[in-house]
Order: C-alpha cells, then sequence, then structure tokens
C-alpha cells in the first residue's frame, strides 16, 4: 500500500505551458508536472529562488492526473507594455514600471483551457521531506496564492486534498471521493483520460507514450527536462 495525495483543480481558465516559440503561448491539455509542483511549492512556501528546496520537491514527487473534463479552448491576443531591460535596474510594481519613458509594447498569442477539470494524484517517494499528509495540510493553508498555471487563471473552487491509501493509481483514483454538484454541468463526457509518469504502480493498461518536457530543472533560468508519459483511456463511473 502507498499514500496518495489526491486533489481536484478546476477554474474557469487554466493554462499549461508548452514549448513556446516566438510571441505565441500555447497551453497543453493537462496540467504539466512543473505547474503542479510550482502549486505544491507555492502552498509550502517555497520561493522560485531557492533552487534546492524546488529541486527537492520535484525529485521527491511522481505525478499523475486524470482529465474528467477537457474544456475548450480559448486563445487570447494579448498585448502588454513593459520596459526595457536594464543592468542594476529592478521594477518592483507594475506602477514603477509604467513611470519610465522606454516602454516596449510586445504582442502574443496565449492559449487558455476553459472549464476544464483535472484530478491530481501525487505519491511521495520515501526519502521526500515531506509526507503526502503535508502536503494536503499546505493545499488547505498554502502560503502563496494559487493558480492554474498562470496568475490570471485563479481557483474558482476549493482543492478538496485528500490522502489516499491504495496499492494501485488505479485503486487510489477509485476511492477518492469529491464534492461535485458545482461541476455537473461540465462532466459531459462519459471517459477520461490518464496520464501518469514512469515509477508509479498504475494499474492501468498503457496505450501510448508521450515525452514532456515539463521537469523543472531550474526556476530563476526556467529550464526544464524531459520525461516520459504514459497516456490510457477509461469510461467514467457514475
Amino acid at each position: 500500500m502507498e499514500d496518495y495525495l489526491i486533489f481536484r483543480l478546476y477554474g474557469p481558465l487554466a493554462a499549461w505551458g508548452d514549448i513556446a516559440v516566438g510571441e505565441y503561448r500555447p497551453s497543453f491539455a493537462h496540467p504539466s508536472k512543473s505547474a503542479v509542483i510550482g502549486l505544491l511549492a507555492a502552498a509550502l512556501g517555497i520561493r522560485r529562488d531557492d533552487e534546492g528546496r524546488q529541486k527537492s520537491l520535484t525529485e521527491a514527487c511522481l505525478f499523475a492526473v486524470r482529465v474528467d473534463a477537457m474544456g475548450t479552448l480559448l486563445r487570447d491576443y494579448h498585448t502588454s507594455q513593459a520596459p526595457s531591460a536594464k543592468k542594476g535596474v529592478t521594477y518592483y510594481t507594475r506602477r514603477s514600471e509604467l513611470a519610465t519613458d522606454n516602454l516596449n509594447t510586445i504582442l502574443s498569442s496565449r492559449d487558455y483551457r476553459c472549464d476544464a477539470v483535472y484530478t491530481v494524484a501525487i505519491s511521495v517517494r520515501e526519502e521526500a521531506a515531506y509526507t503526502a499528509q503535508q502536503l494536503a495540510d499546505a493545499l488547505l493553508r498554502p502560503v502563496f496564492t494559487l493558480y492554474l498555471g498562470r496568475k490570471s487563471c485563479p481557483l474558482a473552487l476549493p482543492l478538496q486534498p485528500q490522502v489516499v491509501s491504495a496499492s494501485t493509481l488505479r485503486d487510489a483514483f477509485a476511492n477518492v471521493v469529491f464534492d461535485d454538484d458545482e461541476l455537473s454541468e461540465v462532466f459531459r463526457s462519459s471517459c477520461a483520460s490518464i496520464h501518469w509518469e514512469d515509477g508509479q504502480v498504475s494499474g492501468f493498461e498503457r496505450e501510448h507514450v508521450i515525452t514532456r518536457r515539463d521537469t523543472p530543472l531550474s526556476r530563476t533560468r526556467w529550464q526544464f527536462g524531459e520525461r516520459y508519459e504514459n497516456h490510457c483511456t477509461i469510461r467514467r463511473e457514475g
């Protein structure tokens, strides 16, 4: 038996960063490991520039997600103004940025997922600094604000974190119970997709494997490593 931390992610908008080139900022169809680790780090109060604790948390957690509702794609034509970077100059507020004379207009297209619902499962390695219960407690009383990939994507419902003991990932997903009253209109599909990384005893029959570059290597330099993600589709119960 193994302890799994399971919680639900829902918001009117979510954005799960994928490889970005130029002015286009895509969103993957389900959460990246870096986004979920970042959410856990924010709940624990681990800052982005704390490379040691960030790395320790990433290495400690094995990540899986069930896509309960895929949602719809929204593409936003985004414009913003920002000053040119200057050595030794730090802008601590948006007001201080806009007070400068040298403003540049930045154009980009950004993708979001609307009304998507995800159930996340985290298994923690034995040598980890945090237990699954400690992570659940942190999600109930986060140190920093939690959001769904981008700061413009706040949570719309409580995470409902729970610790479930199960022999496989499949059993862990099956044994967790959420209050779904607020989401009854969102669950339109009779199927759900499961994504999990190597190292987890899944209990699912793998259909295919994809490679994702979403393992955090350095938050300050914004570097990510590759990992393999397994996938299958199951029929929703209830």
